[in-house]
């Protein structure tokens, strides 16, 4: 069996706080924070990608909306990623970590859909690790002609043939 690590992407404060908050949040948190009590439990690795912004931006470095939503709080044991550009991989330790831990499995959720979550997602395939997409537990705003919903659905359907596309309640994590 394969070694996994969950991967929460960018559920940082400012994506809840704004005039326009991320679609369905209060579900988005609610599964998130179901998959954490699953993952530790199990004692599985658990890393939080953490974007920043320029000085100025809601993700700024070290300001409120930049922190991780206080919902689903990363423990002492989990790891958290600094990273700049939706890519979870460039230009940050994250591979070197997950190779360190002999992981090949990536869970992934978060935000957002159809930047952060679909960059990594595709990346990590790329890179050779077996990926899952928690199909409810990722989240984008509206988008021109677009909701958020049906952003969320058609990529849910492209990424499938990145990762295997499980709900929350179909995720397990065996020690």
């Amino acid at each position: 069996m394969k070694k996994t690590a969950l991967v929460i992407i960018d559920v940082q404060n400012a994506m809840f706080m704004e005039e326009y908050p991320v679609y369905q949040g209060e579900v988005l948190i609610r599964n998130i924070k179901d998959l954490l009590a699953k993952a530790r439990s199990n004692k599985t690795p658990i890393f939080f990608i953490q974007h920043n912004e320029a000085v100025g931006q809601p993700l700024e470095n070290g300001t409120f909306g930049w922190g991780i939503h206080p919902e689903i709080a990363p423990a002492e044991q989990d790891s958290i990623i600094q990273k700049t550009t939706p890519d979870s991989f460039h230009e940050t330790d994250f591979e070197e970590q997950l190779k360190q831990q002999k992981i090949e499995h990536l869970v992934l959720a978060g935000i957002q859909t159809d930047i952060c979550v679909d960059t990594t997602c595709r990346r990590a395939f790329s890179m050779g690790y077996d990926v899952t997409l928690v199909a409810d537990a990722h989240s984008t705003w509206n988008s021109g002609s677009l909701s958020a919903q049906q952003i969320i659905d058609h990529h849910n359907e492209v990424l499938k043939w990145f990762s295997h596309l499980r709900k929350t309640s179909e995720i397990r994590f065996s020690e």
